[in-house]
């Protein structure tokens, strides 16, 4: 039996993205970039691996990650006498922006080869389906972008894998390749906090649908060779100073200012130290991190049915300096 497909959306992510993957390419050098062509036609941009990457790389595949929908600014914020480089992120397409294109939700493993993938490509490949179902939308193009976070290039059976899921030739995809430990790595993660936050809120309960508007910013973290020591920094970033707003076209306000209290990181127990910290007392194990943790600091939520505005969550500039070893 044929499986049945979702409705489709005049917005396809894929096809707004790859205008962006085409001037990410045609502009190169101005962007730090490298770019390739593999022997079965696939672009591949590294944006760090190799390349020397940068605050304008690492914008514009933020908002490539976003699927076209939504914009990336970088400025230069004061979190109390800490002056940190950050990233503004907004989107009037919330769900199918952040969730349905955005979140790293494609674990592309294949043999000894694994990296994150996110971006529009996940919204013809469907990961994780369950998300999709939820947002109601799926992507058709014959066309697909994927940021992959990784500081290796792809063989060509991921390459193959990859285009195989989403239905498209090799010829028709751009592989865009961002190490963590590199400044267009942490500048794309810290644009994630607005994904971070509806995702969030999102397992509380809320409906993505009803989200009609997304904002936010968080620092951009100082880059650092070590894997973990990057991980834990681009983490910390929005865990401990990453701000949220959104706009909701329904929703009963005691349950929306019950799940904004629920939301932030500090309603997380192992909220309080550096995420490093807590993944080496987890033995490395992102499961056995409290998932609850894995959210701003901060998160806003105007209800336009009524008007009424809830917020919760704190900026904690202590941790977030311990994390940035200052």
């Amino acid at each position: 039996m044929e499986e049945k497909r979702l409705p489709m959306s005049r917005l396809s992510v894929n096809r707004t993205a790859w205008s962006l993957a085409k001037k990410l390419c045609d502009q190169a050098e101005e962007f730090g970039v490298i770019v390739k062509e593999t022997k079965s036609g696939t672009t591949l941009i590294d944006a760090g691996i190799k390349a020397k990457g940068g605050l304008l790389a690492g914008g514009i595949i933020t908002e490539i990650c976003l699927g076209g929908l939504g914009r990336a600014e970088i400025f230069t914020s004061r979190y109390d006498d800490l002056e940190l480089p950050s990233i503004s992120v907004y989107t009037d397409h919330p769900a199918i922006a952040t969730l349905g294109s955005q979140f790293a939700g494609w674990q592309t493993i294949v043999g000894d080869y694994f990296a994150m993938g996110s971006g529009p490509a996940r919204a013809l490949a469907l990961k994780p389906k369950e998300l999709y179902k939820k947002i109601g939308y799926e992507d058709e193009a014959d066309v697909a972008v994927l940021v992959l976070e990784t500081a290796k290039e792809p063989p060509d059976n991921v390459i193959a894998h990859i285009s195989n899921q989403c239905r498209v030739t090799p010829n028709s995809l751009t592989l865009i390749l961002v190490p963590t430990t590199t400044l267009a790595g942490s500048t794309q993660i810290s644009g994630r906090v607005v994904e971070t936050g509806l995702h969030k809120l999102t397992k509380l309960g809320l409906d993505p649908k009803s989200v009609t508007r997304g904002c936010g910013y968080a620092p951009i973290a100082p880059p650092h060779p070590d894997f973990a020591q990057a991980m834990g920094r681009t983490n910390d970033a929005i865990l401990y100073a990453g701000v949220t707003c959104y706009t909701v076209s329904k929703g009963d306000d005691n349950k929306l200012k019950e799940m904004v209290n629920k939301a932030p990181s500090i309603a997380s127990g192992s909220y309080g130290r550096p995420f490093l910290e807590i993944f080496k007392k987890a033995n490395y194990d992102f499961y056995k991190v409290d998932p609850a943790l894995f959210a701003p600091a901060v998160l806003v939520i105007n209800n336009t049915k009524t008007g009424n505005t809830f917020r919760a969550g704190k900026v904690n500039t202590e941790i977030l300096k311990q994390s940035m070893g200052l």
